[in-house]
């Protein structure tokens, strides 16, 4: 488990500090307190922008003239060994770039993705399933990372070769051979792994959710669709014999970028984005829940949720406690009361979130 986290200059958070963590924990604060700040926090202990995908300068705290800092010690799984101390940080020298250390020594963040699976659920993911496919794709690619801490690498790279492409594509221009096999060969290469990626995670996620209860969650049932492509072979087929249809839209239209990650209600096989808000909001927390026990396989499993108990009945929410419970994971919880959490509150780590500051309770 995560413990002895520290947040410096972090949004509202100047310097705070959490210590004796367990296996829940609960965040417990009036609205605008500091309590998803601290649940960003961690979630950039992995590789991405963190569950708010911002940028480094709108996270340093405001006036503060400097960078920001995010420590935690992660427990060793062996007795006897010393934890494992992560960190990532932005220095006032480099604004733009975010840097991680593990132990002291100097890494990537891809690295991180080694030691611990973070999952998270928040309010703005309400909207996932009758929103833009860019945003189920970000959110297929970030559980991809239980699977292959890589993953994100590829994603970032397979887009900075498909902007370059799409720019040789609008130039007035026609580019020259040369260039567009040499691009197409970096999209090729982790634009399949991509697929590959992708593909592998659904499989293992609906494993997972077939041998889960259908009550009171709804169960869902989710397919990967490529965009054009399957796989690294037919990526490179599309993209060479779609040269000229893609030079008139000026754009490339084919390849993992267009993919669609496809979820139904099992039961009455109804598309999410048609279902009722409720079972959209049942399904998302299926998910998360099935991802979850998956990402806690192997390495370290923290599951992130904001502000998620309030919106379900007394039924739901002690099934996701039974569940959460079940998961292997360390989870982190905010409210803004503690009466929805009395059942887990006397196993849980409790601290008030109040002006970017957070006393146990």
């Amino acid at each position: 488990m995560l413990d002895r986290i520290s947040l410096s200059r972090f949004r509202n958070h100047e310097a705070t500090e959490l210590v004796g963590t367990s296996r829940f924990n609960l965040l417990v604060g009036d609205n605008g307190a500091g309590k998803t700040n601290v649940l960003e926090a961690l979630s950039l202990l992995s590789p991405g922008r963190g569950l708010r995908r911002a940028n480094l300068a709108e996270i340093v705290m405001h006036g503060a003239g400097a960078g920001f800092g995010v420590g935690a010690s992660l427990a060793a799984g062996d007795v006897g060994n010393d934890p494992v101390r992560l960190a990532t940080y932005c220095e006032s020298a480099h604004p733009g770039r975010r840097r991680v250390r593990i132990n002291g020594a100097d890494t990537t963040a891809t690295a991180l993705g080694e030691w611990i699976a973070l999952t998270w659920l928040t309010p703005a993911m309400d909207g996932l399933f009758t929103g833009p496919s860019a945003d189920r794709r970000r959110f297929l690619d970030r559980m991809s990372l239980a699977l292959d801490p890589a993953h994100a690498q590829h994603a970032a790279r397979y887009e900075s070769a498909l902007r370059e492409r799409n720019r040789l594509l609008s130039d007035e221009r026609i580019p020259e051979a040369a260039w567009l096999d040499a691009i197409e060969a970096q999209m090729v290469d982790h634009g399949g792994r991509l697929i590959a990626g992708r593909a592998a995670l659904v499989d293992t996620l609906m494993a997972r959710i077939a041998h889960m209860p259908s009550e009171p969650f709804a169960r869902p049932a989710i397919t990967y669709t490529p965009g054009g492509a399957d796989s690294a072979e037919a990526l490179s087929q599309a993209l060479f014999e779609g040269r000229r249809r893609d030079r008139a839209a000026q754009r490339t239209l084919a390849g993992p970028h267009r993919d669609e990650l496809e979820v139904i209600h099992a039961a009455k096989r109804v598309p999410a984005a048609q279902s009722s808000t409720g079972e959209q909001k049942a399904m998302l927390v299926a998910i998360t829940l099935a991802h979850a026990a998956l990402a806690a396989q192997g390495r370290a499993g923290v599951l992130l949720l904001d502000e998620v108990a309030a919106h379900l009945d007394p039924v739901r929410r002690t099934a996701l406690f039974e569940q959460l419970s079940a998961s292997g994971a360390q989870v982190w919880m905010t409210g803004t009361e503690i009466a929805p959490f009395d059942s887990i509150a006397g196993d849980a780590a409790i601290w008030r979130v109040s002006g970017g500051t957070a006393d146990p309770a």
